[in-house]
């Protein structure tokens, strides 16, 4: 792997620079040091993030990457803006810097050229994937992070796209993030609408109107094909999907409420069966849990082995109850009748609220994790969606 000198500078310069940021950041300074140590880590700041203009038009753009290298739910919110991408721009190369727990979201995305899988917390083991990123030579890169993050900005300097754009920043050290010249284009702030929405406004700079505003999921004939006969073995029951697994444990269903729920659903439409879905990293534990339930219309799902397993099952459900994950977003994507239960927080309710045009949500009376929510509320609502799927 060759590696030129103006590359070795680079990151010899973002080390000493982000090596000085922590330094100062960690240091716990007296009072009348607290304003010059703001006023050096900004001076920092901005010289980590400075970029020489490029004169290049956007709009002529052949080839583009968009990092998202996070969570599946956040693949799933940002998969318009490769459609519709793509759509307007038929002949740009779509590249996306995926992370290993999110790359499969995106696997048989049809507007998607190339997946590469980053490892944003090695850099050793993330060089040479980012240097051959810097080989392709990008006209532009789309980067997603709402606040100004260091690993995003080292990225961005090593990959050294063109243009670059992003979402609205508030800055950090009392920089603006309108005077970080790294990023040519930052979107205006929106504090009314979905990320979904947010993240779609990058493409304002392309000249671009979102025709619409739904997720993509894509699936092959082997995922859809083992959902359809696991279904299909179920009998003529209506299936409802129970998704028990929060973000946190904090933010997972518990077993009283799930006996509640099951019950409640059961008691007043007998015609059912409950899929709890299942993960292979929790199957001993949620399997513990369904035998303990003791309801012989609760069974476990077929083990899940990855997103796109869960994606092909949710598709042949005809209801989803879940907490706010990714699973949500997926039967958003589907379009699917979904009972969310959300912590009492409702900037997160309205940055991931559901997008089904059949949503109900339950919130908790806690601002973190589920805690004290009503039970009857989810089966009210469920029953609500059951009494429209018969119909």
């Amino acid at each position: 792997m060759k590696i030129s000198i103006g590359v070795i500078l680079e990151l010899i310069n973002f080390m000493s620079i982000k090596i000085k940021l922590k330094s100062y950041f960690l240091k716990r300074p007296g009072k009348h040091k607290l304003k010059k140590n703001k006023k050096i880590k900004a001076y920092l700041l901005r010289l980590l993030t400075y970029k020489k203009n490029s004169s290049f038009d956007i709009k002529k753009s052949k080839k583009v990457l968009i990092l998202k290298y996070d969570r599946i739910g956040d693949m799933i919110v940002t998969t318009p803006i490769f459609r519709e991408l793509k759509n307007a721009y038929p002949n740009c190369s779509i590249s996306v810097l995926a992370s290993e727990e999110n790359k499969d979201v995106i696997k048989y995305n049809p507007y998607i050229d190339n997946i590469y899988v980053n490892y944003k917390n090695s850099l050793l083991k993330d060089l040479p994937k980012l240097l051959k990123l810097r080989r392709k030579k990008f006209d532009v890169c789309i980067e997603l992070e709402h606040s100004v993050i260091p690993h995003a900005i080292f990225r961005l300097k090593l990959i050294k796209p063109k243009k670059i754009i992003s979402i609205h920043k508030d800055g950090r050290y009392g920089v603006k993030g309108s005077e970080l010249k790294l990023y040519d284009y930052l979107t205006k702030k929106d504090i009314k609408n979905h990320f979904g929405k947010i993240w779609l406004d990058t493409l304002i700079f392309f000249g671009i109107k979102p025709n619409k505003y739904s997720y993509d999921i894509f699936l092959s004939n082997i995922e859809r094909d083992k959902a359809k006969n696991y279904i299909s073995s179920l009998g003529s029951k209506l299936i409802i999907g129970i998704n028990i697994e929060g973000s946190f444990p904090e933010k997972s269903i518990q077993k009283k409420e799930l006996k509640e729920i099951c019950l409640g659903l059961y008691n007043s439409y007998s015609y059912i069966k409950i899929v709890i879905l299942m993960s292979p990293s929790r199957a001993s534990k949620t399997n513990k849990i369904i035998s303990e339930l003791n309801l012989d219309f609760v069974i476990p799902s077929y083990t899940t082995k990855t997103i796109i397993d869960v994606a092909a099952l949710i598709e042949q459900l005809d209801l989803i109850i879940s907490p706010d994950t990714s699973i949500v977003h997926l039967a958003s994507a589907f379009d699917k009748p979904i009972v969310s239960i959300h912590e009492n927080n409702k900037h997160s309710f309205r940055l991931w609220a559901p997008s089904s045009t059949l949503s109900k949500t339950v919130f908790a009376t806690s601002s973190y994790g589920l805690s004290n929510y009503s039970t009857d509320e989810v089966i009210k609502y469920s029953l609500g969606f059951i009494n429209q799927i018969e119909k």
